[in-house]
């Protein structure tokens, strides 16, 4: 390479504001190394080096710690070097804390407002709900990858998908569209479902999402942006719903039941708050769910795991049985689609960002090998046929 693709210590700092120690640090605890040292032993910056740079402070900024901000890093499954997903990743984190920030401000206002009223006199209860507020901490570096990931499953779904429709759009498509319906959601993660579907959600209905995590809370509210005040948003434990009976028409639980450690004890309390004749929308996969994919790492190596057999526990084979005690009328409607992925590094991000131990194992020399496989593979059928069996669970109270 050329001497002008390289940049040294003096150059950066002058240009990124970071001081020359800093860098020298980062450099002495193996964080950013220089890509290059001239014969006069200088030491040259590349653009990659700048893109790992960037990276580093924007996580700094979040808040984690140099050692964490290493151990991101250095993980071969990041796209390092895959500069507009980093910054997807990093601006996504970044709200989140905003998020969060903001939520603290609400707490600290509601304090000042309880002072007010009762003139400087706040009860026990009250403050230690500012507390808890004020010293909520996210694992930001968990964040970090959680986000990560997801982001790599999604791509291969948003690109491979045959059904163009989207999970959300079609689920959608079969709520009841009755006005002045109470509808409460458990597990709502980022509530992907509503800000998919925003434009048509009937502005008469009342809408309370819930999710065990209040990170999950913080980014549904980041995702309906200008649309969360149509919303309300509760911490629940779908074990113990902390509403009165018979409060709600329709109640949704999707892609979440097979999570919940008792879940017929979460099926007695969905079934508690629904209205008679409420509907409950119960979505899950089946076992057949992306067989391929473990088929084929499993072809590599049979030691390898890519899926999660979590949701054995409640699957469109077992579904009906399990929610048969307490409802009516169960019908399951399935999502009709497929993937066809003639792509090698997608299906590399897919395997290795699950929960399982495919990250563990390949890597290095092995990871080569296994894209050597894939790619021979590809050669021979042109694409690789991946079934999505996935749908919902309709009961009638």
């Amino acid at each position: 390479m050329k001497r002008e693709d390289f940049l040294t210590t003096g150059q950066i700092a002058r240009r990124t504001g970071i001081t020359i120690r800093a860098l020298r640090y980062y450099d002495q605890i193996g964080l950013l190394n220089p890509s290059h040292c001239n014969d006069a032993s200088l030491r040259m910056y590349s653009k990659e080096d700048l893109i790992r740079l960037q990276k580093i402070q924007a996580l700094k900024y979040v808040g984690l710690s140099l050692n964490e901000i290493k151990q991101i890093i250095q993980d071969n499954s990041l796209p390092l070097h895959d500069l507009r997903s980093s910054l997807v990743m990093q601006k996504d984190i970044i709200q989140q804390k905003i998020a969060h920030m903001q939520f603290v401000v609400k707490a600290i206002n509601e304090s000042m407002s309880i002072l007010s009223d009762k003139q400087e006199q706040v009860d026990w209860e009250s403050l230690g709900d500012l507390i808890q507020a004020v010293n909520v901490e996210k694992d930001w570096i968990e964040q970090y990858y959680n986000a990560c990931r997801l982001q790599k499953r999604m791509q291969l779904y948003d690109k491979f998908s045959v059904n163009k429709i989207g999970w959300h759009r079609w689920l959608f498509e079969h709520l009841s569209h009755l006005p002045n319906l109470r509808v409460l959601e458990l597990g709502c993660g980022d509530a992907a479902l509503w800000s998919r579907n925003i434009e048509r959600v009937p502005e008469s209905w009342s809408i309370t999402l819930t999710d065990l995590s209040s990170g999950m809370l913080d980014e549904a509210r980041k995702n309906l942006g200008e649309h969360s005040n149509r919303f309300k948003f509760l911490v629940v434990d779908v074990q113990a719903i902390p509403y009165h009976n018979n409060e709600f028409d329709i109640v949704i639980a999707n892609h979440m039941l097979y999570h919940v450690p008792d879940i017929s004890k979460a099926i007695v309390e969905i079934h508690r708050v629904l209205k008679h004749d409420g509907m409950f929308y119960a979505s899950t996969m089946s076992k057949r769910h992306l067989q391929e994919i473990e088929h084929l790492v499993q072809s590599f190596d049979s030691q390898i795991q890519v899926l999660d057999h979590v949701m054995e526990r409640f699957h469109l084979d077992n579904g009906e049985e399990i929610l048969s005690p307490w409802f009516s009328e169960i019908n399951c409607i399935q999502y009709e689609d497929h993937m066809l992925v003639d792509e090698i590094q997608p299906l590399i991000n897919y395997i290795t960002s699950t929960p399982m131990n495919a990250r563990e194992i390949l890597k290095g020399a092995t990871l080569d090998k296994f894209i050597k496989y894939i790619s021979a593979k590809l050669e021979v059928v042109g694409s690789i046929y991946i079934t999505k069996d996935s749908g919902f669970f309709l009961g009638r109270k």
